[in-house]
């Protein structure tokens, strides 16, 4: 791959925003695009969309896959997007203990299969998201819930309110996509040590045979 190829490869952005029904995962997608709030959303319908955003010098070009809460249910594996993404936003609602239990499922299927790889690959960027904070005097899932099983798994963790938090909804997705520029780098970092390793493997190897000749 040229340089022209990976710098184009590094500004491509992939992320998934995950959650069950109700939890407000498109309203705060939503707000991240528009700096809108709207309450209701269709749960039957999957988006993607696009956005153009400059970050760390960076001009990116991110993809945000909001799937239906039904799609989610009904393939729980989510296999082709796991693959698909670069990381993924998993949210839930504070006031809805079931949609934590749903967030965590989701997060332990993401790490899973990383579980079996090499320890040294680098792993997908994961933001936990508590959302409609401004609904904590009817609050299920404690703040301490929330961040215990981010750090259990690796995972960045916020709560917040869509209907509310518009800045805050911005920093959480700065947050995540930095996040994933940075695993960019770990990943061509250990790509680059890797191809220098394999380089001078050869090269003893075949240099030794050649002074045997």
């Amino acid at each position: 791959m040229d340089q022209k190829e990976q710098k184009g490869k590094m500004n491509e952005v992939k992320l998934s925003v995950l959650g069950g029904e109700g939890t407000g995962k498109s309203a705060l997608t939503v707000r991240f695009l528009t700096k809108r709030f709207i309450g209701e959303y269709a749960s039957n319908f999957e988006s993607i969309y696009n956005k153009h955003l400059c970050l760390e010098g960076k001009q990116l070009n991110l993809e945000i896959y909001d799937p239906s809460s039904q799609l989610q249910k009904a393939n729980f594996s989510l296999t082709s997007k796991l693959h698909w993404a670069d990381g993924f936003v998993i949210v839930y609602d504070i006031s809805d203990r079931s949609s934590f239990a749903f967030a965590k499922a989701l997060i332990y299927r993401i790490r899973e299969p990383q579980a079996s790889h090499c320890k040294r690959a680098v792993e997908q960027a994961v933001l936990l998201v508590g959302n409609k904070q401004d609904l904590c005097h009817v609050r299920e899932v404690g703040w301490e819930e929330g961040e215990k099983l981010a750090l259990d798994n690796r995972c960045q963790f916020c709560e917040l309110s869509a209907a509310e938090q518009s800045l805050e909804v911005e920093m959480m997705f700065i947050r995540i996509i930095k996040d994933i520029l940075t695993n960019f780098k770990l990943k061509e970092k250990r790509r680059s040590s890797g191809s220098k390793s394999m380089a001078k493997l050869i090269n003893n190897v075949f240099g030794k045979r050649r002074k045997s000749v």
